[in-house]
C-alpha cells in the first residue's frame, strides 16, 4: 500500500470521464488499497480513481462512526458505480480534497439508488439519503470529470475557509 498525490482541479484529468473497469486483479486491488490509505491519511469521506490519477471508475467512502447513518463507518468500494435512481433535492455544504481550502453550498438529490460492484466483483445496490447520498453522487461526478465547483449556481455560493476549520473532503 502506497499513498498517491491527490490532483489539484485544475489537473485536465480530473475533467475526464473515467473509463469503465472489466474486471477485478491484483492491480486494481492494489489501487483500491491505496485510494484506502490516501483517503484515510488526509481524513476524507471519499476519493475516486481519478483524483489519484487513475481513469477508471473507482471510488471508496467512509463516513465516521458517530454519522446517524446506516453505513456509518462501514468502507464501502465500488467498481462502475451508477446512479439509478434520484429523488428530492437537498443543498448543502461540501469540500473536495481536489479543491482545498475551499467549500460552497450544492444542490443534490435528497436519496439515491447506486449499483455497482464491490471488490470482490459482487453486484452491490445501495439505497442511501442525507451524508450517504451526497457523498455518493459526490464521487460519481468525480468519475464523470465534474467537480463541485462545476454545480454552483453562483460565486456567492463559495467561500474559502482557514485550513484548521477546514471541513473535510468528500
Amino acid at each position: 500500500m502506497a499513498l498517491r498525490q491527490i490532483l489539484p482541479a485544475d489537473d485536465p484529468r480530473l475533467h475526464r470521464k473515467a473509463k469503465k473497469v472489466k474486471r477485478i486483479d491484483g492491480s486494481l486491488q492494489a489501487l483500491i488499497d491505496d485510494m484506502i490509505e490516501t483517503m484515510h491519511a488526509v481524513q476524507g469521506l471519499g476519493l475516486a480513481a481519478p483524483q489519484v490519477g487513475v481513469p477508471l471508475r473507482v471510488i471508496v467512502i467512509e463516513l465516521p462512526e458517530d454519522e446517524e447513518e446506516p453505513l456509518s463507518g462501514k468502507l464501502i468500494v465500488l467498481c462502475n458505480p451508477e446512479i439509478v435512481k434520484a429523488k428530492g433535492e437537498d443543498e448543502a455544504i461540501e469540500g473536495c480534497l481536489s479543491v482545498p481550502g475551499y467549500i460552497g453550498e450544492v444542490k443534490r438529490a435528497a436519496a439515491v439508488t447506486v449499483k455497482g460492484r464491490n471488490r470482490e466483483w459482487k453486484e452491490m445496490r445501495i439505497k442511501a439519503k442525507g451524508l450517504l447520498a451526497r457523498a455518493l453522487q459526490h464521487e460519481v461526478d468525480h468519475l464523470d470529470g465534474v467537480l463541485f465547483v462545476d454545480r454552483l449556481e453562483g460565486l456567492d455560493k463559495v467561500r474559502r475557509i482557514e485550513p484548521e476549520a477546514e471541513r473535510r473532503g468528500l
